[in-house]
């Protein structure tokens, strides 16, 4: 194996432009990591956050960082080498993972080596190729995580208290941004679990959403989303900030709100006022939780939508891509050719 490897880096904060793709030397590995050989990388919102500086978060929670920056968290590969202490995988293993999050520029993913902590991977399945691998593990554990099991005790950063997933047996659940990575993973989530669900995006993505199984959809270019539903038992906005507050008086009374992007958001009164639950999370890696998502994908159970795909090389262009924004299920950056 080389020294060396390509990587995109970031010497200084900018828009796509500043993604350099160059040289860079392997990462070693220390005992409980796992050297995985990547093949397929998604690009996630943190991803295009770091290279902004993290100027949408408050300047108290904005992370030092030091340049150069590899960006970047959720792979999929094959192990090219194993740390002394691992046990549950060996070289030739296919894994996919969301590699230390949140981690704030270390999990380095936008590369051709990535050095994984064991337990943030789990085997790909075998019938779902290494692009949609790569594309399900942070969209696909958000939703986990917000929906199902919260699957952790750290401290959440976003509130006092613990976020408490919700039953969704019989529940009426809105996912607001239904189209997206977050969004079209909970949807289906949240089927399997019981749940009647109405979709809400702009009117292309109908019958993309139809087919995933939502019940209802509402194209939310079309007028006012209190003229077109009310009485639901649960909210996931995708989207989140102080837009979430819209969706208030359309939850029920004992109902609850889960806006993904809860910064910015001030409708605590008036949730107060109206009953309703608001709760939010931050996402965390965890491989055997992954390891769930993907025997649902192995078993076509949990779908995983490409938007776009680009060469590691063109990082710039699927930042550019994620800019213009109405994105369907999930960028794809590939290092490898399937």
């Amino acid at each position: 194996m080389s020294a060396t490897m390509k990587a995109v880096q970031l010497h200084e904060f900018g828009g796509p432009e500043v993604l350099r793709y160059e040289d860079v030397a392997v990462p070693d590995i220390a005992e409980d990591q796992v050297l995985v050989r990547v093949h397929a990388v998604g690009v996630n919102p943190p991803d295009w956050y770091l290279r902004d500086g993290y100027r949408m978060l408050p300047p108290e929670w904005q992370p030092a960082l030091h340049f150069p920056v590899i960006p970047g968290t959720d792979i999929s590969g094959e192990v090219a080498a194993v740390g002394a202490a691992v046990r549950d995988f060996q070289v030739g293993d296919a894994v996919f993972g969301m590699v230390r999050f949140p981690s704030y520029g270390d999990s380095a993913a936008y590369a051709e080596y990535v050095a994984a902590p064991a337990g943030d991977l789990a085997r790909k399945p075998a019938g779902i190729d290494h692009l949609h691998a790569a594309a399900a593990p942070m969209a696909a554990l958000t939703a986990y995580q917000f929906l199902i099991d919260l699957g952790h005790d750290v401290a959440n950063p976003l509130q006092p208290g613990k976020h408490q997933p919700v039953p969704l047996a019989g529940k009426t659940v809105l996912i607001n941004g239904a189209a997206g990575g977050v969004g079209h993973l909970a949807l289906q989530l949240a089927k399997l679990h019981g749940a009647t669900v109405i979709a809400v995006a702009s009117g292309g993505h109908q019958a993309f959403l139809r087919g995933l199984g939502a019940d209802r959809f509402i194209d939310y270019t079309k007028g006012a989303l209190a003229d077109a539903v009310d009485g639901v038992d649960l909210v996931l906005d995708t989207v989140g900030g102080a837009a979430a507050t819209r969706f208030l008086p359309l939850i029920k009374r004992g109902g609850a709100l889960f806006p993904v992007f809860p910064l910015g958001f001030d409708g605590a009164d008036e949730a107060a006022r109206l009953g309703v639950t608001v709760s939010a999370t931050q996402v965390r890696s965890n491989g055997a939780q992954l390891a769930v998502l993907g025997e649902l994908m192995e078993a076509g159970k949990l779908q995983v939508a490409i938007d776009s795909r680009f060469a590691l090389q063109d990082a710039a262009a699927a930042h550019a891509r994620a800019a213009n924004g109405h994105i369907r299920g999930k960028i794809v950056l590939t290092v490898l050719a399937e």
